[in-house]
């Protein structure tokens, strides 16, 4: 097949081009040649801005295209407008985001989803869920029964920009004591990138279309049981001392930035609680098939050691905050 991929050089867009070649698909990347430029010569490149220039995609074709990069709903309606009848099938990276609420765990791609409230926003930090709504709509309005949209949550991996997976490896590799949000029982769900690459591209094969959440694994995963296999795979003295939700809020703790994969039920955050526990049902009912966890997390950490030691990570929480919480937390459980 002939892929066109938008973006493709960052994170999920690199490794769906890594699949998509691996496969013997002809690739050609459309992006602002900003990020690693230099990444798979043996690709086609256009250079371009979705937000601004689409001059190089005129008058081409392709069987079809895989958008890594959509974010809000007028750049994605505009280059569907522009492909509609230049490729046969769409893909969009979307986020389980799109859901109104987790109050249940267990929900499916048929759950409500989220509304803007100004619709001519493009707050994507404020509005991040509901702007993946509109682009999933805009394509099933232009490109009807030929749009694939994958909703994935926690995704983790080598060249992981966000870090919110790589700071609970590379923090329990560290060893000592660590500062575990809420309950050793609380759901968490993280998806491979490389899983999700491949299936990926056996999903625009095969012109499968419509919503799947693309979360995993395959098993019912607890907080209390990725931070054990961290501590295994690493082998590091790790012990965890796990700090109740209602203290770090209280210490105005940041979800997801501070202490990633934690979904407090408190405050504005108290619809969250199952975030990461949405069903993966109809996309394992399509071949999705995930590595051993124990597999992502030495790799990460591989990836994680050819790093800059001051490289400034993108999650987690400080060193020196975590032994004061911790500190606060020990003297509170002494007077109670």
């Amino acid at each position: 097949m002939r892929i066109l991929v938008i973006g493709g050089t960052i994170f999920v867009g690199h490794h769906i081009v890594e699949a998509a070649l691996r496969a013997g698909h002809e690739v050609t990347l459309f992006n602002r040649g900003q990020s690693n430029p230099d990444a798979f010569p043996e690709a086609e490149k256009l250079v371009g801005d979705r937000n601004s220039d689409l001059t190089a995609l005129k008058g081409r074709s392709w069987d079809a295209v895989i958008d890594t990069s959509g974010y809000i709903p007028k750049t994605v309606k505009r280059l569907a407008e522009l492909l509609a009848d230049a490729v046969e099938h769409y893909t969009f990276i979307s986020s389980i985001s799109v859901y109104k609420e987790f109050m249940i765990p267990g929900m499916d791609e048929n759950g409500p989803l989220r509304e803007m409230d100004d619709p001519d926003s493009e707050d994507v930090w404020n509005y991040y869920g509901e702007l993946k709504v509109l682009s999933e709509r805009h394509l099933d309005a232009l490109m009807p029964g030929r749009a694939l949209h994958l909703r994935s949550g926690l995704i983790a991996g080598p060249r992981d920009p966000m870090d919110r997976f790589t700071y609970w490896a590379a923090r329990v590799q560290r060893g000592g004591k660590v500062l575990a949000p809420g309950q050793p029982q609380d759901p968490v769900q993280i998806i491979d990138v490389r899983d999700l690459a491949e299936w990926s591209i056996a999903m625009v094969e095969a012109r499968q279309s419509g919503p799947f959440n693309v979360v995993g694994p395959d098993y019912p995963l607890t907080f209390g049981r990725l931070l054990a296999e961290c501590k295994a795979v690493s082998g590091s003295d790790a012990e965890f001392e796990w700090v109740d939700s209602d203290f770090l809020m209280d210490k105005k703790v940041i979800p997801w930035d501070e202490m990633p994969l934690w979904n407090p039920c408190q405050g504005e955050t108290a619809n969250m609680i199952y975030y990461l526990a949405q069903s993966n049902r109809k996309a394992l009912a399509h071949g999705l098939r995930f590595r051993p966890l124990a597999d992502t997390i030495r790799d990460v950490l591989a990836w994680d050691a050819t790093r800059p030691a001051d490289q400034i990570r993108s999650a987690g929480l400080a060193a020196r905050k975590e032994s004061r919480l911790l500190a606060e937390w020990q003297a509170l459980k002494k007077q109670s």
